[in-house]
C-alpha cells in the first residue's frame, strides 16, 4: 500500500512562502444599516417643521393681531369704512392662525413635544366622537417614538363609528418598550395601526371579539 505523505508545515494555508487570502474589508461603521434611523429621522423633520409653524408663522401673526387693533383706535371714527376693513383683517387674520394651528397639529401636536404622550391623548380624546378613557403616565419615550404612537392611537379612534362604546387606552413603559393597550376597537383597524409603527420596529397584536377587540402595540423607545 501507497501512503500519501502527511502534509508539510509549508503546504498550510497562510505559512510561509504561502499566498495568504487578503481579509474582507470591514464594513465602514457610517454605512451599516441602522434600525429605522431613517424613521427617526423623518419624525425629527417632522417635528422641526411643526416648531417653525408653532414658534415663528403663529407667533408673528398673533403679533399682528394687536398691532391692528391699536391701528383701528387710532383711526377716526368719521371712517366707518376703514374701521370695518381693518376688522376684517384681523377676521381673517385670526382664521389663517387657526388653520396654521392645525397643519402644525397634524404634523406633530405642540402639545406632544411639550408634555409628552399623556397630555396630548388627554387632549384628542377630549374632542373625540367615542368616549375614550385615556391611562398614560407622565413618562418620556422620545420624539419618534410618541409621535408614532400618537397617530397610530387618533387614526385608530378616528376611524370608530361615532357614539360607540368606551374604549380604553393604556401606555406603559416596559424597559426600553412603550406598550400601548388599545381595548374596545375593531381589529380591523390593526394594520392601520401597523402602518404607524412598523418603520420604528413596533409590533402589533389584535385579540379578542372582531367589533370590539384588543389591539397591543409594542414600540421600542427612542
Amino acid at each position: 500500500m501507497t501512503s500519501t505523505p502527511a502534509a508539510s508545515a509549508g503546504d498550510a494555508p497562510g505559512a510561509a512562502g504561502q499566498p495568504e487570502a487578503d481579509p474582507p474589508d470591514p464594513v465602514p461603521v457610517s454605512l451599516r444599516p441602522l434600525p429605522s434611523r431613517a424613521e427617526r429621522e423623518r419624525w425629527q423633520r417632522r417635528l422641526r417643521l411643526q416648531r417653525q409653524l408653532h414658534d415663528g408663522a403663529s407667533l408673528r401673526i398673533s403679533a399682528l393681531v394687536p398691532q391692528l387693533g391699536v391701528v383701528r383706535n387710532e383711526v377716526p371714527e368719521a371712517l366707518p369704512a376703514l374701521h370695518a376693513s381693518i376688522e376684517g383683517l384681523q377676521d381673517q387674520l385670526h382664521a389663517a392662525l387657526q388653520e396654521l394651528r392645525e397643519i402644525a397639529r397634524a404634523i406633530y401636536p405642540p402639545l406632544l413635544d411639550e408634555a409628552g404622550l399623556g397630555p396630548a391623548l388627554r387632549e384628542f380624546a377630549d374632542r373625540a366622537e367615542v368616549p375614550v378613557r385615556i391611562d398614560v403616565g407622565p413618562g418620556r419615550f422620545g420624539s419618534a417614538t410618541e409621535g408614532a404612537a400618537y397617530f397610530a392611537v387618533t387614526d385608530c379612534l378616528a376611524a370608530v363609528r361615532a357614539g360607540g362604546a368606551p374604549i380604553e387606552v393604556v401606555g406603559r413603559r416596559e424597559g426600553d418598550v412603550l406598550v400601548l393597550v388599545l381595548t374596545g376597537v375593531p381589529l380591523g383597524l390593526a394594520g392601520g395601526v401597523l402602518d404607524h409603527v412598523c418603520g420604528l420596529g413596533g409590533e402589533v397584536t389584535p385579540s379578542g371579539a372582531e367589533e370590539r377587540g384588543t389591539i397591543e402595540v409594542r414600540i421600542p423607545c427612542a
